[in-house]
């Protein structure tokens, strides 16, 4: 057996099962695993790791539906590529187990699959064969999706040896359960199928038919926002705004609050006829008859009801509008108000004078540079986006799955117009293919299909009738009544009359409602993450026996490929590091049991596309600066950015060397601008004081700001209170240089440190009597930190360095408390007071010279293979200065399109006898191997991504 590997078991023991205290940085330790929000654990991320990493795998459970396949399918998928063979036995226990997904399984050529008749069995264990041992997880997660993601739910993960007692036990159980079950066939499915609708057929529907006697109350986001309409009009606002993500409800939330308001007369206005028909018909089944309902659109022009329902390009005319005294209404609600920039819009709220206007938008950015937020004078009476509906259960769960096997003739198309040359079958076959294979919650698929343009559209949906499906392509041209009438089939359960598909482009991202579309895919390169999200959304609303919706997204080499990210988890910042640590995670962070999947090409697209991408242009910097000044009303600072969750505010630092440069860039109306002197003075504190890397010279200048004069105990105090860690007297003092901009060899008085006190210099005290100054100076020190509390956790952080964040090589000088930056000749690695920092490009260019082509490379999570520079030996005073160091800390960047920061991989130690001396390859030049081991295993999500090569060139 390999020595490593049993000391790595007895290490993994001593820990999980004797005494917890002891340091081990095995990957077999015992482990609980569960579903958590905070810190963000699920059971799927372990089931998910085990199946990527083992040679063979069995699961028995008592339950399996659809959502727990959708969750693995991915990975069921490149299982498959690999041959690596699988068992999975599941029960007839209460007939529970879903046939869709029996089906599913048993499509797979490497699954063996059976299934336990005995009403007693109700097992939930998944075992995974590694190389030398076996992973082991028993506990309380059957096979869905709420159980790997969301249930509370008590697994024990063990790993034993082959030879282990443990793994015989369980081995030996799951084979006999095996051999006593029944093989899961076409014959038994169909006997199956017919024995689950009869049980479900009795079973009390999910959701109640809507009675007329029945009260509808507000939910939970409804309540509150009804709320904060209600402070608005007690405080004489006479506008509001609700920004809404699709399916929450607006229309209803409107009614209710029409509902408390009690208007006289009502004006509610949509941009589609449909629309207008389905919000009188939740009004009228909200508050009933009390009061008169009408519509004024086409043909129908009611002037007497005292709630009208109209679209915009009717009411909007002229003669239309002198049709109503501009005081008619007492309230009224434009829906989807993003449009308001629009002339219509504007002419209707320019003519009219209700006593309070409530606009309700799910996207309330332009990209025309119109201030939607100005119109209802900036208030915002309650925000909900995709992400919080999804974790307030508002929404159905979604799988997406991001795909990149678009081929035709063996060629991959690279150019993105190449999405509309859908004229060779083979593509077309590929599309159905996955159309089916990825399938939907119950196998009876209602989706929309999003194409490029209408030729497109028209093409695929001629292809798929040609090959059995029912489907109807829709344009612009398409009239109101071949609209509703393809919506009606679509949701329609009459077999004869139901549709499959709907092919469109994009007159469905918004405004319409289809409660029962499963799945979604996506024929079209992402070039807009605002229209990304509404088409996601046309199918997120909840219906009756609805478990979730299928997205299928087919991804090209496209440029914009950055987009979909951004899109599918929310996040505005635009920081690359962001990004792909998001990709990387996959659905760790999503709310709920949704999932994110991409296959390997896909990813490394992505990857790849994140780094060529600038996502800071000036245009870009200045769009979301003037969207966020568009809500608040007047200029923003660097902190409203992290409030608002927009932009990454250090983007504009990075762009201008200041936040105060880039404002009185691109805003004149910036007032009493700073000299030169004072500008460069505030660029250096945003820049290499108050940057998010280190808190300490940020608390300090804030404290000092607050008491004029401090202790050096106290700043420890607070530190402490605030973080639970205490600075040491070198970091203070380090703190005090950098301050002072001795670090940067920039020397100025800002602060002196007096034996214990500290406060303010004389000179820097006048400077922030300056209003100007001292405005950006606070709001550079806050968001500082603020951006450090962030990534900061206390099991992550190492001496002043947190875990996996990101760092340069000057900001390493700094937090090292090195007394001056000599980042320019660290290169890859050097040693000061015996610390040693260890810079890796992991992935070398290839056009670098061969003498610095190192073989530097994680031989396991845990241990790091690396070679000193060349033309070195074992005694080479450099050599023996790493040998001889306290500490040492590796580094480690994928490659140099990142960017000059790298990922702080931990501290690391040198394992005893793995210094040797040698030669670089292809050179005779000496060089010394070191093996590194790590504190502790990198997480996967890092490991994965640093160590996966440039595969985007691969054959699929």
């Amino acid at each position: 057996m390999n020595e490593n590997l049993h000391n790595d078991f007895i290490n993994g023991v001593h820990q999980g099962f004797l005494d917890k205290s002891i340091v081990s940085n095995s990957t077999n330790i015992p482990k609980l695993v569960t579903n958590k929000e905070v810190p963000k654990e699920k059971v799927l991320s372990t089931i998910l790791q085990e199946l990527d990493t083992c040679k063979e795998f069995f699961i028995s459970v008592a339950f399996v539906t659809t959502s727990g396949i959708a969750v693995l399918f991915n990975t069921l998928i490149a299982l498959e590529k690999r041959n690596i063979k699988g068992k999975v036995l599941v029960s007839q226990y209460l007939n529970f187990t879903q046939p869709e997904a029996l089906k599913k399984l048993k499509a797979f050529k490497n699954i063996e699959l059976k299934i336990s008749t005995k009403n007693n069995t109700h097992t939930k264990g998944y075992i995974f064969k590694k190389d030398a041992h076996h992973t082991i997880i028993i506990g309380s997660s059957n096979l869905t999706a709420n159980a790997l993601t969301v249930n509370k739910e008590w697994n024990l993960k063990v790993s034993g040896l082959n030879d282990s007692g443990i793994v015989n036990d369980v081995l030996n159980e799951f084979h006999h359960d095996f051999r006593e079950a029944i093989i899961v066939n076409d014959k038994f499915i169909a006997f199956y199928e017919k024995l689950y609708q009869k049980q479900r057929d009795q079973r009390p529907l999910s959701v109640p038919e809507l009675k007329s006697d029945l009260i509808i109350e507000p939910n939970k986001m409804q309540q509150v926002a009804l709320e904060n309409l209600k402070k608005l009009r007690l405080a004489n606002q006479k506008k509001g705004l609700i920004i809404s993500a699709t399916g929450t409800g607006k229309t209803f939330l409107s009614a209710f609050d029409v509902k408390n308001f009690n208007p006289k007369k009502m004006l509610f206005v949509v941009h589609r006829l449909n629309i207008a028909n389905d919000a009188l018909d939740t009004f009228r089944t909200l508050l009933g008859d009390k009061k008169t309902y009408g519509l004024f659109s086409g043909d129908q022009r009611d002037l007497q009801a005292d709630f009208i329902f109209s679209t915009i390009q009717t009411i909007s005319k002229e003669e239309n509008l002198l049709k109503f005294d501009k005081t008619h209404f007492d309230y009224i609600i434009i829906d989807e108000s993003h449009r308001v920039g629009g002339n219509s819009y504007l002419r209707l709220v320019d003519y009219f004078n209700p006593k309070f206007l409530l606009g309700m938008t799910a996207t309330p950015e332009r990209t025309d540079g119109f201030d939607i937020f100005s119109l209802f004078d900036h208030k915002i009476a309650y925000e909900i986006r995709l992400h919080t509906a999804m974790q307030e259960k508002m929404l159905s769960d979604f799988h997406y799955y991001g795909i990149s096997d678009l081929l035709v003739d063996s060629e991959r198309r690279e150019n993105a117009r190449d999405f509309n040359l859908l004229s060779d079958s083979d593509r077309v076959n590929k599309i159905i293919f996955n159309a089916k294979r990825f399938g939907s919650d119950n196998g009876i698929i209602r989706g929309l299909v999003f194409c490029s343009n209408n030729i497109e559209s028209a093409f695929l949906s001629s292809k798929f009738n040609e090959n059995g499906f029912k489907t109807v392509a829709l344009s612009g041209k398409s009239t109101e009544s071949e609209r509703t009438e393809a919506i009606a089939r679509l949701e329609s359960d009459n077999n004869e009359e139901k549709l499959d598909y709907i092919f469109t482009v994009d007159i469905f991202n918004e405004g319409i409602d289809i409660p029962k579309i499963n799945q979604i895919l996506m024929i079209r390169p992402t070039e807009s993450a605002i229209v990304f999200v509404q088409q996601l959304g046309r199918g997120l609303r909840k219906a009756v026996n609805k478990e979730f919706l299928t997205i299928v997204d087919f991804i090209g080499n496209y440029e914009n490929n950055y987009l979909i990210p951004i899109a599918l988890y929310g996040d505005t910042s635009y920081n690359k590091d962001t990004l792909r640590r998001l990709i990387s995670e996959g659905s760790k962070h999503l709310p709920g049991a949704s999932t994110i999947n991409f296959d390997e090409i896909t990813k490394e697209r992505i990857y790849d596309s994140i780094a060529t991408a600038n996502l800071s242009t000036l245009a870009d910097l200045k769009k979301d600066y003037q969207l966020l000044k568009f809500r608040l009303g007047r200029i923003p600072m660097m902190v409203d950015f992290l409030e608002h969750e927009s932009r990454d505010p250090f983007q504009f630092v990075v762009y201008s060397k200041s936040y105060y440069n880039f404002v009185v860039r691109v805003d004149d109306t910036v007032e009493h601008e700073l000299d030169n002197t004072n500008a460069e003075l505030l660029a250096l504190f945003t820049r290499e004081i108050n940057n998010g890397k280190r808190v300490e010279e940020s608390y300090l200048l804030k404290l000092l700001l607050e008491k004029k004069e401090i202790k050096r105990s106290f700043l420890k105090e607070q530190i402490y209170a605030e973080f639970n860690y205490i600075p040491t007297d070198a970091t203070i003092e380090s703190c005090v240089r950098n301050i002072n901009f001795y670090f940067f060899n920039k020397p100025k008085n800002i602060i002196t440190l007096d034996q214990d006190s500290i406060r303010f210099h004389s000179n820097f005290s006048e400077i922030l009597e300056n209003e100007v100054f001292k405005s950006f100076f606070i709001d550079s020190i806050m968001c500082s930190i603020e951006f450090f509390k962030r990534s900061y956790t206390q099991t992550n952080f190492r001496d002043g360095l947190i875990l996996y964040n990101k760092y340069s090589r000057k900001d390493v000088c700094r937090l090292l408390n090195w007394p001056t930056d000599i980042s320019s000749t660290v290169y890859g690695y050097r040693t000061v007071n015996e610390i040693t920092p260890c810079f890796v490009t992991y992935h070398k260019s290839d056009d670098i010279e061969e003498t610095i082509k190192y073989n530097d490379h994680f031989v396991s999570p845990t241990i790091f293979a690396w070679e000193s520079r060349s033309n070195r030996k074992l005694n080479s005073p450099e050599i023996k200065n790493v040998l001889e160091s306290k500490r040492i800390l590796l580094f480690v960047k994928k490659e140099d399109a990142e960017g000059t920061d790298f990922y702080y991989m931990g501290d690391v130690s040198i394992i005893n006898d793995s210094v040797q001396q040698s030669y670089m390859a292809d050179s005779e030049l000496p060089v010394v191997h070191f093996k590194f081991q790590l504190e502790q295993p990198v997480m996967k999500e890092l490991y994965d991504y640093i160590t996966s090569g440039d595969i985007k060139h691969h054959d699929d």
